[in-house]
């Protein structure tokens, strides 16, 4: 490990329905980087290197994104690592800080996305996820619905025939987010459903309904980094919060083998959660809040046992005695998740890093969880990364 990093700034545009407001990719990433850098109390000048992620655009859409804030010419690195996009991003801009190259950076996302699910773009060369689909076919074939609802719907599947869960259980956990948004003013949507609701919404992929699946989404969050000396040099210890873990993760050969689970990138977050466990000297029992990667509802009760948050198998009993919300033994998405607060790709980690840290300072308003000390961020995309991201108050004062 090197220098201690931390985060002094966040922020973030509130997530719109792809084409529903009047703005492009440059006007998000102005917003989001304006509120990070004020949230910080810097100016862009500041900024050393940066990294911006996205998955839809040209190839130099980071620079005229981040030129919104300033021409510094400092090293601007474009970031594309689908569904992980923000957090690989927030990755990179630590690593120039820990390794000593750099004492301020920033890491921002952005997506200005279509409408309905998911396409290919390039249909002209091979698919990334060519060799995912082909053991997903082979295992359990191939049905008319989105392709990434079958991935994580058949996940679910494989927990239910392994472990006995129910299609309840899944809609329990769409049911929780949609109700932790309401009280989230950045959430693409803000409606509360009943458990009913839930349960007969349309059904995109068994066990998955609609209202348990992520929508598309546009939208921009924003992270300032900087070293402790940085911090102490401008008087920035009351805003400081401590990156104490952070690790990210590709597929391992276990991940194509017969398990539809292990597929979507399970052995990834575990491998990643165990490193951030050792980097930072906790233990899942110390979390008291996690933003994960609910781009279902079959991905949430699956990462709670990947994440150690509960024993292997047991995530139903887990979800039933209301462990994963307030008033419980931790509160997973506060925000809305994906699920209700949305998906922009490129945002999504950048978003979730947000939330974590206006959780630990206090500052969540109605969304506030009691007395949190350490906060959890899990970040999934397929073909495949997992980030993993442990915070923690820090102690500079």
């Amino acid at each position: 490990m090197g220098r201690k990093v931390f985060v002094i700034g966040v922020g973030m545009t509130k997530f719109e329905k792809p084409g529903s407001r009047d703005w492009d990719y440059p006007d998000m990433a102005k917003e989001a980087g304006t509120k990070a850098l004020e949230d910080a109390g810097i100016e862009y000048s500041q900024i050393e290197q940066a990294a911006v992620g996205y998955c839809y655009g040209d190839s130099t859409a980071g620079e005229r994104a981040i030129y919104t804030l300033g021409h510094t010419g400092i090293p601007i690195y474009n970031v594309n690592n689908n569904c992980s996009t923000g957090s690989t991003a927030l990755f990179m801009a630590k690593q120039f800080i820990e390794g000593g190259l750099a004492d301020c950076t920033m890491a921002l996302g952005f997506e200005k996305m279509e409408k309905g699910s998911l396409g290919v773009k390039f249909t002209d060369r091979v698919n990334p996820l060519d060799i995912h689909a082909k053991i997903m076919i082979e295992e359990r074939g191939f049905e008319k619905a989105p392709p990434a609802a079958q991935f994580f719907g058949n996940a679910g599947r494989e927990h239910m025939e392994k472990y006995g869960t129910t299609p309840e259980h899944f809609a329990k956990i769409g049911w929780k987010n949609h109700k932790h948004s309401v009280n989230n003013p950045y959430s693409q949507f803000q409606d509360e459903y009943s458990l009913d609701d839930i349960k007969n919404a349309p059904m995109i992929f068994a066990p998955l309904t609609k209202l348990q699946c992520c929508p598309t989404s546009d939208g921009s969050g924003a992270a300032v980094l900087a070293s402790e000396d940085f911090i102490r040099k401008h008087g920035l210890e009351a805003k400081a919060i401590e990156i104490a873990g952070m690790a990210l993760t590709t597929d391992f050969e276990s991940s194509f083998g017969k398990s539809a689970i292990k597929l979507i990138g399970s052995d990834m977050t575990k491998a990643a959660v165990e490193k951030v466990y050792e980097q930072s000297g906790c233990g899942a029992e110390d979390v008291d809040v996690v933003e994960l990667h609910d781009c279902f509802s079959a991905n949430e009760l699956i990462t709670y046992e990947a994440l150690g948050l509960c024993e292997e198998g047991k995530a139903g009993e887990f979800i039933d005695s209301g462990a994963n919300t307030y008033g419980g033994k931790v509160v997973v998405n506060p925000s809305g998740g994906l699920i209700s607060k949305g998906h922009p790709l490129g945002a999504t980690g950048l978003a979730q890093c947000a939330e974590l840290n206006w959780q630990l300072r206090g500052e969540a308003d109605k969304r506030q969880v009691d007395d949190v000390k350490v906060a959890l961020q899990h970040n999934l995309g397929l073909g495949g990364a997992a980030v993993v991201t442990l915070y923690r108050r820090a102690e500079l004062a």
